[in-house]
């Protein structure tokens, strides 16, 4: 190939170090970094870190009960998960707004439960500039 043999010599080195290298990069990435999950789907890790839970909302519904609920509200981003507690006393006076045309049997039934987190989730989303919110869970729930 090239005359000297030293320079011969350099050049198989080289070779055979760029090419251990580049086995190391690929093994490691294939083996030891943390995949993500296969369906696309967040892990509950990456769910909570843009999550925002409220603090006990009691109110009175249209037939006068009262409700106490909390809700867990999955955002799409940090961004709008920041946003959302600094807009805290938007997004209870729409809770509260909600819950108080409601009657309590709306309530009580899962479908009913579903509706509402899917109204809330709807109005909360049109307040927020820099997100949308994902989801609203309804976790605690007690109707007098």
């Amino acid at each position: 190939m090239f005359n000297n043999r030293l320079v011969n010599i350099m050049f198989i080195i080289l070779i055979a170090l760029a090419l251990i290298g580049v086995m190391t990069l690929v093994l490691y990435t294939q083996f030891f970094q943390a995949s993500p999950s296969d369906d696309g789907e967040p892990t509950i890790d990456e769910i909570l870190d843009v999550s925002l839970e409220t603090e006990e909302i009691t109110t009175n519904l249209a037939t006068n009960e009262i409700l106490r609920a909390r809700f867990m509200i999955q955002l799409d981003s940090d961004d709008a998960r920041d946003e959302l507690e600094k807009r805290d006393f938007q997004m209870e006076n729409i809770i509260i707004s909600e819950l108080s045309d409601m009657r309590g049997s709306e309530i009580r039934g899962s479908e009913g439960v579903k509706n509402l987190e899917d109204r809330l989730r709807d109005e909360i989303s049109k307040i927020l500039q820099e997100g949308q919110v994902v989801d609203v869970y309804m976790h605690e729930r007690v109707v007098q």
